[in-house]
């Protein structure tokens, strides 16, 4: 099927680095597959201030997914941003709502990650999985907070730094670990090409009774859900999670209003 280029959609997919994602391949298909006239596209900015620029050299953008790590950096650039990505501060999903002319447009910010996450991790959870370590305070992590607060499963971040309210990998004791049977992985450690890394968590903790679940899709198998899975936990990573919350980001930019 022949499109006039000219007429061409284009939706794309901002952070950096942009080499694990497989967003733009899937996308791409999808448009194919269902002979949409459109175009996905990786634009990997070292910089959060490049976006406007992107967005000034590409007028037939009409949407675009955010990831590592600017989903909390892009809030400013935003006009809009829904009450559900605003409780949570962080925008995964940018809506072009535009006007009469190609330079009137405003962006809204929204949120996908919640309901791609919920949904792909409800079916896992088990009465013993009351509360979770979330491993990672970035976008991504505040999100996973907000899905498992809605599962009622009560979360508690854990960074490499010490602050208020935040757990350091050192200040997970067997008792905490025995508190939080779900651990999930918001970090980039063990993300291709450095798939040699993994969170710095006693491991020797896990037992059959953990849900281990990594946002990381590639490689499949991260060094994080093999050692969690050696000490017999149930281990998920996170392409379910993007393709769930990929359908959520189409239907965000093509419904009215």
């Amino acid at each position: 099927m022949a499109f006039d280029t000219l007429d061409e959609k284009i939706y794309g997919l901002i952070g950096y680095p942009l080499i694990h994602s497989f967003s733009k391949d899937f996308f791409n298909k999808k448009f194919r597959a269902e002979g949409i006239n459109a175009r996905y596209v990786n634009f990997e900015i070292p910089d959060i201030g490049d976006l406007m620029e992107v967005i000034a050299e590409t007028p037939n953008i009409s949407g675009m997914n955010v990831t590592i790590p600017y989903k909390e950096q892009v809030i400013p650039y935003l006009d809009e941003v829904d009450p559900v990505a605003a409780r949570i501060g962080a925008v995964n999903v940018i809506k072009f709502v535009r006007g009469k002319s190609a330079n009137d447009f405003r962006l809204v910010g929204f949120n996908s990650d919640v309901v791609g996450f919920t949904d792909s991790i409800r079916p896992m959870l088990k009465p013993c999985h009351k509360g979770a370590l979330v491993l990672g305070t970035g976008g991504a992590a505040k999100a996973v907070c907000a899905g498992l607060e809605q599962l009622g499963v009560a979360p508690v971040l854990v960074s490499r730094r010490k602050r208020e309210g935040v757990l350091t990998y050192g200040d997970l004791t067997p008792e905490i670990m025995d508190a939080n049977k779900v651990i999930v992985n918001t970090t980039p450690l063990g993300m291709y090409p450095h798939v040699d890394e993994c969170p710095d968590i006693p491991y020797g903790c896990i037992t059959p009774e953990f849900l281990c679940y990594d946002l990381l899709y590639n490689p499949e198998i991260t060094l994080f859900m093999r050692k969690s899975a050696e000490r017999g936990a149930a281990v998920k990573n996170g392409l379910e999670m993007l393709l769930l919350q990929a359908f959520v980001s189409w239907d965000i930019w093509n419904r009215k209003g």
